[in-house]
C-alpha cells in the first residue's frame, strides 16, 4: 500500500483549504493511506476527515520547537516509509523536515522556503483561491467551477448530541444567525461597535443570534451578548471546531472576519458573509460556496497592509474597518437572506 504525507502546520482556516486536496488525492489513490502532520490546534479538522489515515501532531511551537526536535520528528516519519510528501505549507521549518524525510517524490510550492528540497515544484499562483493552489500542487486539472470542493468534516454522534441539546436547552422558536467578530489578527476584526448595529438589525427582525468564537474570543463576544435582553447567545469557548460546524449547520447565515469560521461555514454548507478589514479576497481565502459573498472597503491606498493582518493599524486609522458602514453590511445581509436561487 502506498503511503502519502501531507504537511500542514498552518492555521485553521489552512487546513480547512486543505481538505479538498485531500479528498481528490483519495479520490485519485483510493488504496493509498495518507497520513497528514499538523499542529495540535487543527489536528481534529484533519481526524474528521474519512480521507486521512492517520493525523501526526507536531507541536512546532511548544515542546517540539527545538532543533533536535524536528531532527527526531523527521527520524520518526522516515520509519514510516512514505513514497510521496505534499507541502502546502511553504515554511522553513517545513522544508527541513521534507529535506530530513529521504523521500524520493516531494512536492512544494515555487515560493517554498528552501524550495530545491522538492523534487517537484508548482507555480504558486497568487491570484488563485487557496483550494486552486492546493489542487494545483496535487495535478489536478480544474475549470473555472469544478475546484469548489466543498472541505468535508464528519461530525460524532456525541457531537451532534451536545449541540441537539444546546439547542433543546435554549427553548427558542425563533431562526437564527451567526456571527463570529474576532480573528487572531486586530487589524482583521471589524469593530465590534458595527457588529452590534448587524446584531441589533437580525434582533429587531426576530432573529436569534449566536456569536462565535475562541476561548480566546469568549470576552468579545459576551460584551457583544450583554449588549441585548434576549435571543442573542455567546458560545464562545463552548464549542470545538467540528462541534462549531454542527452548529453552523442549524443556522441560516454567517457573518465574520478574514478568518477561521470563514471556512468552518463552508463545511456547514452555509452561505457565509466574510468582512474583509486590512485583508483583501484577492489573496484566495474568500468563501466560494453557494450563496456567500464577502464585502471589502478597497479605496484606500493603504490596503491591503499585510496578508496575514496586524497587531495594529500601521497608520492608527483603521479606515479600512471604520469606512466599511454598517448599514452596507445590512444591505448585503438582507440580499443573501431573500435570494431564492
Amino acid at each position: 500500500m502506498e503511503k502519502i504525507l501531507i504537511i500542514q502546520t498552518a492555521f485553521i482556516g489552512d487546513a480547512i483549504l486543505t481538505l479538498p486536496m485531500i479528498q481528490k488525492l483519495k479520490e485519485f489513490s483510493p488504496d493509498s493511506a495518507i497520513d497528514v502532520l499538523a499542529i495540535p490546534s487543527t489536528a481534529e479538522i484533519f481526524s474528521s476527515s474519512s480521507s486521512v489515515d492517520e493525523v501526526i501532531v507536531f507541536d512546532k511551537k511548544g515542546k517540539e520547537k527545538s532543533l533536535r526536535a524536528m531532527i527526531q520528528l523527521a527520524k520518526k516519519l522516515r520509519e514510516k516509509n512514505y513514497v510521496r510528501v505534499y507541502s502546502p505549507h511553504r515554511s522553513f521549518r517545513t522544508s527541513f523536515l521534507v529535506m530530513n524525510l529521504g523521500v524520493k517524490e516531494t512536492y512544494g510550492f515555487s515560493n517554498s522556503s528552501l524550495k530545491h528540497v522538492y523534487k517537484n515544484l508548482v507555480e504558486y499562483i497568487p491570484h488563485h483561491h487557496e483550494v486552486q493552489r492546493n489542487l494545483d500542487l496535487i495535478g489536478f486539472s480544474y475549470n473555472d467551477e469544478d475546484w469548489k470542493i466543498q472541505p468535508e468534516v464528519n461530525v460524532s454522534i456525541i457531537s451532534k448530541q451536545k449541540v441537539n441539546d444546546f439547542f433543546i436547552n435554549l427553548n427558542s422558536e425563533c431562526e437564527f444567525v451567526a456571527v463570529a467578530p474576532g480573528s487572531v489578527w486586530s487589524t482583521k476584526r471589524y469593530p465590534a461597535e458595527y457588529y452590534e448595529q448587524v446584531i441589533k438589525y437580525f434582533v429587531e427582525k426576530s432573529f436569534g443570534v449566536f456569536l462565535l468564537g475562541s476561548e480566546n474570543e469568549k470576552n468579545l463576544c459576551e460584551a457583544l451578548a450583554h449588549k441585548f435582553e434576549e435571543n442573542v447567545f455567546s458560545t464562545a469557548g463552548n464549542f470545538s471546531l467540528i462541534e462549531s460546524v454542527e452548529l453552523l449547520k442549524k443556522v441560516k447565515l454567517l457573518i465574520c472576519n478574514d478568518s477561521a469560521p470563514t471556512h468552518l461555514g463552508m463545511c456547514a454548507g452555509i452561505p457565509v458573509l466574510t468582512i474583509y478589514c486590512s485583508t483583501v479576497p484577492a489573496f484566495g481565502f474568500y468563501p466560494y460556496n453557494k450563496k456567500s459573498s464577502c464585502l471589502s472597503y478597497d479605496d484606500l491606498s493603504c490596503k491591503p497592509c499585510g496578508i496575514h493582518g496586524k497587531e495594529q493599524c500601521p497608520i492608527n486609522t483603521f479606515d479600512c474597518g471604520f469606512k466599511l458602514a454598517p448599514h452596507v453590511v445590512i444591505t448585503k445581509v438582507e440580499g443573501m437572506l431573500n435570494d431564492k436561487s
